[in-house]
């Protein structure tokens, strides 16, 4: 081979690796899905893809998905981008990072301040929660364990507003949201971790990370470095969103005792 096309073929592979302009990180995300993202970059895995895409030395490209069943495996291994920016660390079908947040399942509602799922006031209450498909969250399943399926209203997964909304008009006591949904819809509202955090064998606590694709080893620990280096930054981030969560330093290697943080 001659130097010349030698030198070619390396020009090619720098420009598919980073783009004409730099290396580029590109992110599968949901175009309309806040407070996670949207096509304005509103979103605070919006702000975190730049955020980590900095640390990179990278800027961020779009794949947009809708982030529905089946989003990781149509799009992050449909190849369709190089990371998502949330999932559970548990993920099976692709490769997760270190967590950088534990979020967890609340209780919404206007001034109650119902808290656990063994209050007797739920027994009397219209309990909201979203549906996905003809399933609901996971806390339906220790709800209907304890007898309460029938005071369950079930809402869109996909429409969170929708649920906070019904607790400020009344037309639900109080609902079960995640989490970040819970922080961003609603405001004004009475947002309080479901206790105990796992009940009856169903856990409503989970621990949040980015993930690729399993053979790129080298772009996670890539990831995993910039979320130790960037913890502060990020935890910023979310108490701007105003995400719930345990732990306040879940991405660093020592983690604090667990206290819950609402904002």
């Amino acid at each position: 081979m001659s130097s010349r096309c030698h030198s070619l073929l390396l020009l090619l592979c720098a420009t598919a690796c980073f783009g004409a302009d730099g290396r580029i990180l590109r992110v599968c995300a949901d175009p309309d899905n806040m407070p996670f993202s949207n096509r304005n970059a509103e979103g605070f895995e919006n702000r975190l893809a730049e955020l980590v895409a900095h640390e990179l030395g990278a800027r961020v490209e779009y794949a947009w998905w809708p982030e529905k069943l089946g989003f990781v495996r149509k799009s992050l291994n449909a190849g369709l981008c190089d990371v998502v920016m949330g999932v559970p660390s548990t993920i099976e079908n692709a490769a997760p990072t270190r967590p950088y947040y534990r979020s967890t399942y609340v209780f919404v509602s206007r001034a109650q301040g119902v808290a656990s799922l063994n209050e007797p006031r739920l027994r009397s209450m219209k309990i909201g929660m979203p549906m996905v498909g003809d399933d609901y969250a996971p806390p339906s399943h220790a709800l209907a364990r304890l007898g309460l399926a029938g005071n369950v209203v079930g809402f869109s997964g996909y429409d969170n507003r929708a649920i906070a909304d019904a607790v400020s008009s009344g037309a639900v006591d109080v609902a079960v949201m995640w989490g970040p949904f819970a922080g961003w819809y609603g405001k004004g509202l009475d947002v309080r971790p479901v206790t105990p955090a796992a009940f009856l064998g169903v856990p409503f606590t989970f621990e949040i990370s980015m993930a690729v694709r399993k053979q790129d080893t080298e772009l996670r620990a890539e990831l995993d470095r910039a979320i130790g280096a960037k913890c502060g930054a990020i935890q910023k981030l979310l108490d701007e969103y105003r995400v719930p969560r345990e732990g306040r330093n879940t991405c660093e290697s020592s983690l604090e005792s667990p206290s819950v943080a609402l904002h």
